[in-house]
């Protein structure tokens, strides 16, 4: 089992930056590929950005590359999605999710490619 806690979301301006944190419990998130999704009202969850168990390979939906970068701390059992120049579309509630993979290819962006999710932190981007 592994359990996931999302912080660092919160208001901000269009432009501003943000990083959330994605802090898992057990010794094996080492093993684990990790992902961040989000989720607006009325729309499905959507994939954002995803990393390898060693954080060497990472992958990125289109609309935040080159704004938005995911990184692990594998010492500190923890995801990062740094999100930088954000704009009120990125208006969503933000999950991250284990992978029971050290990484899956494309099926790391896709929501059945995860096994454990944590409870969302909000996002809000204002013009």
């Amino acid at each position: 089992q592994v359990q996931l806690v999302e912080s660092g979301g919160g208001l901000v301006q269009a432009e501003g930056s943000l990083r959330l944190s994605c802090a898992a419990s057990g010794r094996t998130f080492s093993y684990y590929a990790m992902g961040w999704f989000r989720q607006a009202p009325g729309k499905e969850r959507e994939f954002v950005a995803a990393i390898s168990s060693s954080g060497g390979i990472t992958a990125y939906v289109d609309s935040v590359k080159g704004r938005f970068t995911i990184s692990r701390d594998n010492a500190k059992n923890t995801v990062y999605l740094q999100m930088n120049s954000l704009k009120p579309e990125d208006t969503a509630v933000y999950y991250c999710a284990a992978a029971p993979s050290s990484w899956g290819g494309l099926r790391q962006r896709t929501t059945t490619g995860y096994d454990y999710w944590g409870q969302g932190t909000q996002v809000t981007v204002s013009s």
